[in-house]
C-alpha cells in the first residue's frame, strides 16, 4: 500500500523542462542530498544519471546503507516500498506511481493469507518482487540472486511455501533439491519469450550463448547456457569468451552489457508476438522527465502503515543477514 502527495495539477502539461535534464537532476541531487537508485530494466538515460544501478538484492543493500536524506527509486513500486521499509525516516520518491509489477499483482494479500492458512507449519520464503503486505506475511525475503542459497540454509524437515513466482520457485526446487509449495504467480515479461524464435536465433547464430533469468518458462531455460539473476547475467556476459549472446530477460540490461563489453553482440530474446512485449511496460513508465519532476516537487512519495512496515522489515533483514 502506498500513497502520493502529488499536487493537483498536470505536471506533464505545465512543466517547463530545463534544457539539460542531466545537469538539472544532478543539481537537485546536491540540493536534496538525494541518491538515485535505478534497476537494470530502466531506460538507458535513467541508468546513466543514476548513482547506483543494480538488481533487487544490490539495490536493497544500497537502500539499507545510504546516508542520503532522499531516495529516488527508478524502478517499480515494490522496489520503492522496500526502500521505505528499510528507511522509514527518509523521503522515498517514485517517478511514476503507476509503475507497478505484474508479478506482485499476481499475489493479492487476501488470497495469499488464505493460501498460507491452508498450509500450517510452513515457513514462507517470498521473492522480493511482491507487495509490502506479502512481505509482512513472510518469514524470509529472497531475490533471484540468493534464493537457492537461502533455501539451502533452511532445515530439510521444514516445509516451505515459495511465493509469488512459480518459475523461479521451480528453478529453486531443481537447484536445491527441496520440495516447495508454489504460489502460481508469474512475470508477464519473462513468460512472453518464444522458445521457437530463440531456437531460430541459435540456428542463425551458432556461436551464441543463451543467457536467461530464472523467471523464464522451463521451455526457455532448457536452451540456456547460463541461468542467473540480472546482475549474474551481466557478470557472466563480461567474463565469458563468447562474443554473441541471446539475452532472455528484460532488454534494459543490454545497455549495461554493451557499455561493459562494447565489442560483444547482445541479441534480446524475442517475444511470441510481433510486439515489444519483452519490455516491461511498468518499468518503462519512468522517464527522465518524470524523474526530474519527482525531485523538483518531492512527489510522488511512498508511504506505508507502520505496522506493515515493521512486519515487512523482519524478513528483509533476515535475507540480508543470511546473504552476508
Amino acid at each position: 500500500m502506498f500513497t502520493t502527495t502529488l499536487p493537483q495539477r498536470n505536471f506533464a502539461q505545465t512543466a517547463a523542462f530545463p534544457h539539460d535534464l542531466f545537469e538539472a537532476i544532478n543539481a537537485l541531487k546536491k540540493e536534496l542530498n538525494a541518491v538515485i537508485l535505478a534497476h537494470y530494466y530502466q531506460d538507458s538515460d535513467i541508468q546513466d544519471v543514476a548513482d547506483y544501478i543494480g538488481d533487487s538484492l544490490e539495490l536493497s543493500r544500497k537502500a539499507a546503507s545510504t546516508n542520503a536524506d532522499v531516495i529516488v527509486f527508478a524502478g517499480v513500486h515494490f522496489m520503492a516500498e522496500t526502500a521505505k521499509i528499510l528507511n522509514p525516516d527518509k523521503l522515498v520518491l517514485l517517478p511514476d506511481l503507476n509503475a507497478g509489477c505484474s508479478l506482485a499483482d499476481s499475489c493479492p494479500a487476501d488470497a495469499f493469507a488464505k493460501f498460507k492458512a491452508a498450509h500450517p507449519g510452513h515457513i514462507v520464503v517470498s521473492y522480493i518482487n511482491c507487495s509490502a503486505e506479502i512481505k509482512a506475511m513472510s518469514d524470509i525475503i529472497c531475490t533471484s540472486s540468493n534464493a537457492v542459497k537461502l533455501v539451502l540454509q533452511i532445515p530439510e524437515d521444514q516445509p516451505i511455501i515459495f511465493a509469488p513466482d512459480r518459475n523461479l520457485g521451480r528453478y529453486v526446487m531443481e537447484q536445491s533439491g527441496r520440495d516447495l509449495v508454489l504460489w502460481q504467480g508469474s512475470c508477464m515479461v519473462h513468460e512472453t519469450f518464444s522458445e521457437k524464435k530463440i531456437v531460430q536465433l541459435k540456428i542463425e547464430h551458432p556461436e551464441a550463448e543463451v543467457i536467461a533469468h530464472p523467471e523464464c518458462e522451463p521451455s526457455v531455460l532448457r536452451h540456456a547456457n547460463y541461468v542467473g539473476s540480472t546482475s549474474a547475467l551481466l557478470k557472466y556476459s563480461q567474463a565469458s569468451s563468447t562474443q554473441v549472446f541471446i539475452v532472455a530477460t528484460e532488454p534494459g540490461i543490454i545497455h549495461q552489457m554493451q557499455k561493459q563489453a562494447p565489442n560483444k553482440h547482445f541479441i534480446p530474446a524475442p517475444p511470441m508476438n510481433d510486439c515489444a512485449c519483452n519490455e516491461c511496460p511498468h518499468m518503462r513508465l519512468n522517464t527522465l522527465e518524470k524523474l526530474y519532476l519527482a525531485m523538483k516537487n518531492r512527489a510522488p512519495e511512498i508511504t506505508l502503515p507502520e505496522e506493515t512496515r515493521v512486519a515487512a522489515l523482519r524478513p528483509i533483514q533476515r535475507m540480508l543477514e543470511m546473504s552476508a
